[in-house]
């Protein structure tokens, strides 16, 4: 009976999108990587090796990628550690205080990237709060000790924390309490409850948050590059250092090759060793998890102590950015904070000034345009794979995903090396030098989120809507306006309010793609947080992180958060409340 149904009719604008997103995907995502590689291996026709040769002679290479895999098995280490630790003192333990300490370790979410680095380093680096604070207890010693592997491995245990907070979190309220209530009548103790019925239940997510941890580390890029100093160097800022100039620009091209080779490997490695995992499962009627008294006073006292010690950490590099922005010049270089230091003229300079407002401007049109394109294209070919009428649809979905696999360095210099010539597939147009070739690749690293959190939306919609609706005669693009994308709405605007917020402070790939009229936050950040930057240009870096700060939580709480909902209900009560006067009437 299959073989006797007919064909569906070739729908000529079907045709022309998808030859349109698959030109894109190709353009922009497949051929920039394969053109790279094919430039490394491949000069003037010939097979050549010289690249790898060069790489393996460079002591500075070497050493970096060494220095990526230490990185990178220590914060596997210590983020789970701090992470875990931050979940247990807010939803596990009665821990005094634990509202407002869930506030401070869930600050990394709105506050990362270069943004928090920086923060770390005004408070630790040489001209620091904390370093002039220690340096009238211990005279001797080195103003510049936040620097190097310790420094690094400090502020990222810190600042990755944010997948424990989400994940980690869910996961711990997903234990059945039932089970900790049956092992306490047994007369377990508080340690063989948390170690043979709560961690088992939370190993899978344990694995997944790692795997992230471990490739984070791996593509570090902002923290080593502000405070690793020149002893402690990953293989990300080797490839800005050797990318500068031209007769290295091919070993920067194959450490990023390198690295996304890596990448690759690790998360086959990992996801085989998941699949052979053994995890243990709950009940399907759950009670609510309940907090855990800690019933030894000094595991109790230790663990308070370690709680607010943990929220200091976290606070007061945000703290002092606020009271910082708040400044005047002289203050910021000397430290020497007093009532008198206060001022507004910094915020008044980012509001009345178009060249100090101008690079927010920028992250903001560039993030905007970017989240937005992403989640279109995901759509498009959500769409496509759902509705999949040939084997070739299927492609897209593949398509979309490659950019998950790849480092956004590899990206970057892949569309910087392709496009910095003419090439045929871009109508011999050269990008390099654009204000395109950034949004480029800002739409490229968002591909893989919003098509896997799009088509998760996607797959959720009853196909009888659609049905229904071509019943009563609307056609297939009616359809998908009028119909479909209104039942997605709520989670396209959650999609792109969480693209947009991870743009808007970006370095590691705006450093290789923006064009220098239109430098986005993250550079003027970095530069403000070198010490050659004069004084105004960290006075307003320290207003940029503010102002970004405020930005990112509004973006998460209307996006992730109660925000849309207050709103719905708001509105709701208004409603209410006009009909009930109409009625009174």
């Amino acid at each position: 009976m299959k073989g006797k149904q007919s064909k569906k009719p070739l729908n000529i604008q079907s045709l022309i999108l998808k030859l349109a997103v698959a030109w894109a995907l190709i353009a922009f995502v497949v051929y920039p990587n394969v053109n790279l590689l094919l430039g490394i291996f491949f000069q003037d026709g010939t097979f050549s090796s010289d690249a790898v040769e060069k790489v393996f002679k460079s002591a500075r290479a070497i050493k970096s990628l060494k220095n990526s895999f230490v990185l990178a098995v220590t914060l596997a280490v210590t983020v789970n550690v701090v992470g875990t630790l931050s979940v247990l003192f807010t939803e596990y333990w009665e821990i005094k205080g634990a509202k407002i300490l869930k506030l401070a370790y869930m600050s990394s979410l709105i506050y990362g990237g270069v943004v928090l680095v920086s923060g770390y380093k005004y408070v630790y680096g040489a001209n620091g709060l904390i370093t002039k604070l220690l340096l009238q207890i211990f005279p001797d010693m080195n103003p510049g000790w936040f620097t190097g592997y310790g420094a690094v491995v400090f502020v990222m245990t810190f600042s990755c924390t944010q997948n424990h907070m989400m994940f980690l979190k869910n996961a711990l309220h997903g234990i059945d309490y039932y089970t900790v209530e049956a092992a306490k009548n047994m007369g377990a103790s508080g340690k063989d409850i948390f170690f043979k019925i709560v961690f088992p239940v939370l190993k899978p997510t344990f694995f997944a948050i790692t795997i992230l941890t471990f490739l984070t580390g791996l593509g570090a890029m902002s923290a080593p590059l502000i405070v690793g100093g020149e002893n402690f160097q990953t293989i990300n800022p080797m490839i800005i250092t050797f990318s500068r100039s031209s007769s290295s620009r091919d070993v920067a091209a194959l450490l990023a090759i390198l690295l996304g080779l890596a990448t690759i490997l690790l998360l086959a490695i990992f996801s085989r060793i998941e699949k052979n995992g053994n995890y243990v499962s709950v009940s399907k009627t759950k009670a609510k998890l309940k907090k855990q008294k800690i019933s030894q006073p000094v595991l109790n006292l230790l663990a308070h102590v370690t709680a607010w010690a943990m929220f200091a950490v976290y606070v007061i590099p945000m703290v002092l950015v606020v009271v910082y922005s708040f400044c005047d010049s002289l203050t910021i270089k000397t430290g020497d904070l007093s009532l008198q230091s206060f001022t507004l003229e910094n915020y008044r300079k980012l509001f009345t000034s178009l060249e100090a407002i101008k690079p927010y401007l920028v992250s903001i049109v560039y993030s905007m345009l970017a989240s937005v394109t992403a989640v279109a294209m995901a759509v498009i070919c959500a769409r496509f794979v759902r509705k999949a009428a040939h084997k070739f649809d299927k492609a897209f979905e593949w398509g979309m995903l490659i950019p998950w696999l790849l480092p956004s360095t590899l990206i970057a210099l892949g569309l910087s090396t392709t496009y910095g010539e003419r090439h045929l597939i871009l109508f011999n147009q050269v990008l390099v030098g654009t204000i395109v070739l950034m949004l480029a690749g800002y739409i490229v690293v968002k591909l893989p989120f919003s098509y896997r959190m799009v088509k998760a939306a996607f797959f959720s919609i009853d196909d009888d809507l659609e049905e229904a609706a071509k019943c009563m005669g609307a056609g297939t693009f009616y359809t998908m306006i009028k119909v479909i994308l209104p039942v997605m709405m709520p989670a396209l605007m959650s999609v792109v309010i969480l693209s947009f917020n991870g743009m808007l402070s970006d370095y590691d790939l705006s450093v290789f793609l923006y064009h220098p009229l239109y430098q986005p936050l993250g550079i003027v950040i970095k530069a403000a947080s070198d010490e050659s930057a004069s004084i105004d240009a960290r006075a307003m870096s320290f207003v940029y992180t503010v102002v970004l700060m405020a930005l990112s939580f509004i973006t998460l709480y209307f996006g992730q958060g109660n925000g849309m909902e207050k709103i719905k209900r708001w509105k709701q009560k208004r409603l209410e409340k006009k009909v009930i006067r109409q009625l009174q009437g």
